[in-house]
């Protein structure tokens, strides 16, 4: 099966992927592969394959080091190599930002020269991706073979026409990583004032410097079992945020509504950046509205924790939040984002097969609350980074569109790159 071929590009060559360079599985030969041993004082950076789906173009994170031991019965792969995912979540693909180790359940590509690139590759299964996952899909593990693999055949261009496909989607990708990594950044700097403020109680008092660190009076609260400062309040949950229980009708539903799942909100986001349409989804769900809290309330996704950036449905294994002022919106979500709640949730959750939070036990989990001034001060820098984080967000989405538009025409001949500054045509 050759999955490009067209009357565009009927001058390309057909060649198997296994022409253009060389595939390697991954190594993690030990056993059990958890094994502390492997890992303890450990400074060889692992991939697994979630952090391939979750990366954007390049790796440049990772979640667990090999000490030497465990680069012993492993392999260092050099940086720019791209990581195929073979297990688990197939034909997902991402360069290494920097040499690291994975396991035989992702492949390693690296390039002939003379032939292709990396990063032609990547488009490549990222074209193919959908086909792959769609004839493994039902067999005993939903996997792949390095085999099956090396053997697809692909119409290829010559490499200098590929290094021209490269350069239009690749830029686009490489502008949407930076916006992830701005927005990433911008969540960090919001978080860390928080934590300086409202945790550690290091807010500016009134010249400016560290309020607790200064000296600043600080009285004991029974029901917290710690001291708070002086003028705070203490309420509960419920007193900043409303439970939304609005439930959905076909009348709701059109091709337009956005649909928020569990699968769309990350591990604690600022801003949920992804959503599909519900036309597909049955009435069996639950209004939200933009800047709504959305909190998994299944354990083990209680981490699950985003802002809700447009007007539509969201699943019903998720409680939609809602803040009674708008001066309550951040200290709102920072509180549901901090590990001592979801530890409470963990605690009040009732149920044995899919353990859920119990809200009757939530609404009333404490929260020290400051003066009108510095609450408002907060709620201003988090609405300064939401306003920045919504720019990228929808510029993000829009390049998004266009790279994913211009991806199959591209691979099938049906858009040329010209010589001339990477103009593109259109047959």
């Amino acid at each position: 099966m050759k999955f490009n071929t067209s009357k565009y590009n009927s001058h390309w060559e057909d060649k198997k992927l296994s022409e253009l360079g060389s595939f390697n599985r991954g190594k993690s030969k030990h056993r059990p592969r958890n094994d502390p041993a492997l890992f303890d004082g450990g400074e060889h950076p692992l991939v697994q394959t979630g952090e391939v789906k979750g990366a954007d173009l390049f790796i440049d994170k990772h979640g667990a080091t090999y000490n030497d031991f465990g680069l012993s019965q492993s392999k260092l792969w050099p940086k720019d190599t791209l990581c195929i995912t073979i297990a688990a979540n197939i034909a997902e693909t991402a360069l290494l930002r920097y040499p690291m180790c994975f396991p035989d359940s992702i492949v390693g590509f690296l390039a002939d020269k003379e032939e292709s690139s990396e990063l032609f590759m990547h488009y490549v299964f990222t074209y193919i991706r959908r086909s792959i996952q769609s004839s493994a899909s039902g067999s005993i593990q939903d996997n792949i073979n390095i085999e099956y693999l090396t053997g697809l055949i692909f119409k290829i261009p010559k490499k200098n026409y590929q290094d021209k496909i490269v350069g239009i989607l690749s830029a686009l990708d490489k502008k949407i990583a930076l916006n992830n990594k701005i927005n990433a950044e911008l969540e960090a700097m919001a978080k860390l004032i928080y934590d300086y403020w409202f945790v550690q109680f290091d807010f500016p008092d009134a010249n400016g410097r560290p309020y607790k660190s200064s000296g600043g009076k600080m009285v004991y609260n029974e029901a917290l079992k710690r001291e708070i400062p002086d003028g705070w309040s203490l309420m509960p949950l419920e007193g900043i945020v409303d439970v939304i229980s609005d439930t959905v009708t076909p009348s709701d539903i059109c091709s337009k509504t956005a649909y928020i799942g569990l699968e769309h909100i990350p591990r604690k986001t600022i801003v949920l950046s992804d959503w599909e349409t519900a036309e597909k989804v049955d009435s069996n769900k639950s209004k939200c509205k933009k800047m709504d809290i959305l909190f998994g309330k299944i354990r083990p996704y209680f981490h699950k924790v985003g802002i809700c950036f447009v007007d539509g449905i969201t699943s019903t294994d998720t409680i939609v939040l809602r803040a009674k002022e708008e001066e309550l919106q951040g200290i709102a979500l920072q509180t549901v984002f901090t590990e001592h709640f979801v530890e409470s949730a963990t605690n009040s959750s009732t149920g044995t097969k899919m353990p859920r939070a119990n809200w009757t036990v939530l609404k009333n989990y404490k929260i020290p609350i400051p003066p009108n001034e510095l609450l408002c001060k907060y709620q201003s820098l988090f609405d300064d980074v939401v306003a920045k984080i919504e720019v990228s967000i929808y510029q993000n989405k829009e390049l998004s569109e266009l790279r994913d538009w211009l991806l199959p025409m591209l691979m099938n001949g049906q858009v040329t790159v010209k010589n001339s500054k990477k103009k593109i045509n259109q047959k």
